[in-house]
């Protein structure tokens, strides 16, 4: 009895990797896929995890990268990207002036959301914060819920809904952990973006 159930986990096993494989595949020989990376740091913290969450995006064959700072940003910046990354420092338990007038602009600057132009595009976001309890959280679901009212996929990844990193007091700076999650966060947000733009092609 236990062989006859070995034998057909192992089979299903290999099938579901096989699988796996062919669809990160084609994924990496499919269409261009381009990440753009926007963060707002005032002290380098947020900076170093944009600098991870870009890395791990450039790891994903296929995958150009492109990491401004809001006040840089232009319509055709947002309008030609296939996938949206946002950090920002938390300031009173929510995201920055600077990141906020980058929504904001969406609207009133760009014209993006009149035409629902980041409409299925793929979303996500990073953060900062001094404390481990001081509104990370907050603060990614924030920027979250203004990609969701833009109509555009969310995706998580290095945490419950992005990555983070706590910077002081009692962890100063960004431990090599941290780093890892926005790679991670980084990584998956370009090979989602790989297999949306794929399918769209159908």
């Amino acid at each position: 009895m236990t062989r006859a159930f070995r034998k057909p986990t192992a089979v299903l096993v290999t099938i579901v990797t096989l699988v796996a494989s062919l669809g990160l595949a084609a994924a990496a020989d499919g269409p261009p896929v381009s990440v753009l990376v926007v963060y707002h740091s005032a002290s380098g913290n947020t900076e170093k995890m944009a600098q991870a969450v870009a890395d791990g995006a450039k790891g994903v064959a296929g995958t150009t990268v492109v990491v401004k700072r809001p006040g840089e940003v232009a319509a055709n910046d947002l309008v030609s990207s296939d996938a949206l990354i946002v950090g920002s420092p938390v300031y009173f338990g929510n995201m920055s002036g600077e990141v906020k007038t980058f929504f904001d602009n969406w609207l009133t600057k760009f014209g993006l959301w009149q035409d629902r132009k980041m409409r299925n595009k793929i979303g996500a976001a990073f953060t900062t914060g001094g404390a481990i309890s001081n509104g990370k959280e907050v603060t990614m679901l924030s920027m979250l819920a203004a990609m969701l009212v833009n109509q555009m996929v969310i995706v998580g990844g290095g945490g419950a809904f992005g990555a983070s990193a706590t910077t002081g007091p009692d962890s100063p700076g960004i431990d090599d952990k941290e780093l890892a999650e926005a790679r991670e966060l980084g990584k998956r947000v370009a090979e989602i973006a790989a297999v949306v733009k794929r399918g769209s092609r159908n």
